[in-house]
């Protein structure tokens, strides 16, 4: 027998070494872009932080961390704060945000351990509970969709605060969007939502009178004209320039149940005088409106008026539980349900 019968072929190892060829390159070459990906973060976000502070507002945290290799990019940022020129702002122990290598122009954003609130000469409020995220998409468009949701929020204001007048909730959520015209996204508006679910009135508060001890909820969305316009320097903030580009919210269409009093609001149009109060009027379909104003009556807030509060629910109760139509006006400065002026109108800035 000759010795090339006896020696067996010998089998190329080719075909293992190329697919482990092709992922250490396909591994190099995703390494190379997730780091350029977060130095560039880093980059644009000393510039977004300039910016915003050559426009009055304020800035201030810990040295940020860039993390998650190799599918996410995590940028945490300890001891954050942010105040508007307004003096409105939030901080946290920790600010983290998130988003998908492949997908950098979807973040998400969440405070592990709560919120902290400032609001201009009225103190501070801490939010707790289980969980306050942010997400924000379509970063290159003219307006990018937000989203900012609490889970079952608690809201304790510091002992130098002003009251706050929810307690907790079970749910909170603000949503905002170009408003779209036949599937095309409007030139200088936006739609907004505002969902409260369950929220329990502080005790002795506007709302817990409204409510009658028991909860209040509600759900509003609306169409902000001259979108553009909210930007601001001073310190009456944002919606200060909104107003004086004769701003207006549009569409406005709602639904309120406090305790067992309910009512469907809608306005055409509502705007803001200099001074930030609501300018317009609501119109409602209110079922039992009686027991809120009567609880109102009975809060010890200082900014209900409960004389006017009570003739309301007197007036209110004459129609028994029948479904009643109503308009509240914001005129003057205040809240007025018919010749009834129950509290301040309500305040953007």
């Amino acid at each position: 027998m000759t010795d090339a019968a006896q020696t067996p072929p010998r089998h190329s190892r080719r075909g293992l070494v190329v697919p482990f060829a092709i992922v250490g390159v396909l591994l190099a070459a995703w390494t190379g872009w997730w780091f350029w990906l977060a130095d560039q973060i880093e980059t644009r976000l000393a510039v977004h932080e300039q910016a915003l502070s050559e426009a009055g507002w304020r800035v201030s945290h810990q040295p940020v961390s860039v993390g998650g290799w190799p599918f996410r990019t995590r940028v945490a940022f300890p001891a954050a704060e942010i105040v508007a020129p307004s003096g409105h702002g939030v901080s946290a122990p920790e600010l983290v945000a998130e988003a998908n290598a492949w997908n950098p122009g979807h973040w998400v954003v969440i405070a592990p351990d709560g919120l902290t609130l400032s609001r201009a000469g009225k103190g501070r409020i801490d939010i707790g509970g289980d969980g306050a995220r942010m997400s924000v998409s379509h970063l290159r468009d003219r307006f990018p969709d937000l989203r900012a949701e609490l889970i079952r929020p608690t809201f304790t204001p510091r002992p130098d605060a002003e009251p706050f007048p929810i307690a907790s909730a079970e749910h909170v959520q603000f949503e905002m969007r170009p408003h779209l015209t036949d599937g095309v996204a409007a030139t200088d508006e936006l739609d907004v939502l505002f969902r409260l679910i369950e929220a329990r009135g502080r005790p002795g508060g506007p709302v817990e009178g409204a409510a009658r001890s028991g909860r209040l909820s509600m759900e509003i969305e609306a169409t902000i004209e001259q979108a553009s316009r909210l930007r601001g320097v001073d310190s009456a903030g944002v919606f200060a320039n909104w107003t004086a580009a004769d701003g207006r919210f549009t569409g406005v269409r709602g639904r309120l149940l406090a305790g067992e009093s309910s009512a469907r609001i809608s306005s055409d149009a509502l705007s803001a005088r200099a001074d930030g109060r609501l300018e317009g009027q609501l119109a409602l379909t209110a079922e039992r409106p009686g027991e809120a104003m009567a609880g109102l009556a009975g809060s010890r807030s200082g900014a209900v008026n409960r004389v006017a509060a009570a003739g309301a629910a007197a007036a209110a109760s004459a129609q028994g539980d029948r479904p009643m139509e109503l308009v509240l006006r914001f005129r003057d400065g205040r809240t007025w349900l018919g010749p009834f002026a129950l509290a301040p109108a309500p305040k953007l800035f």
